[in-house]
């Protein structure tokens, strides 16, 4: 299992606490240090669509001009931005055989990761 995010996250946090608690192993990606790969977005928009992990309400898409966010008009655009600010993707990003996950939810993870 791979989990991606950044170690300041609280969300990250409390994914990764709850993950230690069920005794699951995981490989962890940080964001801030390896980026991320095109390849990997475009991985997950076609599994699930870049708006399922473009984070809107986070503070790194509030400060955006607003130029560039009526820019995004196509996934491209979404990946090509993602790519180069990595706070915007909605995190943690969970990977486990055909489970994808973005964000926090214990009922998810208890249902999908145990």
């Amino acid at each position: 299992m791979k989990v991606y995010g950044i170690t300041n996250c609280n969300t990250v946090k409390k994914a990764l606490d709850w993950l230690k608690a069920n005794h699951v192993k995981y490989e962890f990606h940080d964001f801030k240090k390896l980026g991320i790969s095109e390849e990997k977005l475009l991985e997950w928009d076609h599994k699930a669509g870049y708006e399922n992990f473009l984070n809107k309400k986070g503070l790194t898409w509030k400060q955006l001009d607003p130029q560039v966010k009526e820019s995004i008009k196509t996934s491209a655009d979404a990946l090509k931005l993602l790519q180069q600010k990595t706070s915007m993707i909605k995190r943690p990003v969970i990977e486990k055989d055909d489970f994808l996950f973005f964000g926090f939810d214990e009922a998810a993870y208890d249902k999908f990761i145990k």
